[in-house]
């Protein structure tokens, strides 16, 4: 039997969905402390207290380049 799969808004995700979602795509663990800490450090989100997958991403990149 298969594992259920949970629907997944891009728009709208937990810090806990977005840490799985990126812990799978880079196949390395990504803490949800790290994304907490993103969040503290000025990574945006929606109002409700979810992140926009492709928002957060943006900042990520823009955090990378801070300062080239």
């Amino acid at each position: 039997m298969e594992g259920k799969r949970e629907n997944v808004d891009p728009t709208k995700l937990s810090v806990e969905q977005l840490s799985k979602l990126l812990s799978n795509a880079y196949r390395q663990r990504v803490p949800e402390e790290q994304i907490a800490a993103d969040l503290e450090a000025g990574a945006p989100s929606n109002v409700d207290g979810t992140i926009n997958l492709v928002v957060y991403t943006a900042w990520l990149l823009q955090e990378m380049h801070r300062g080239d």
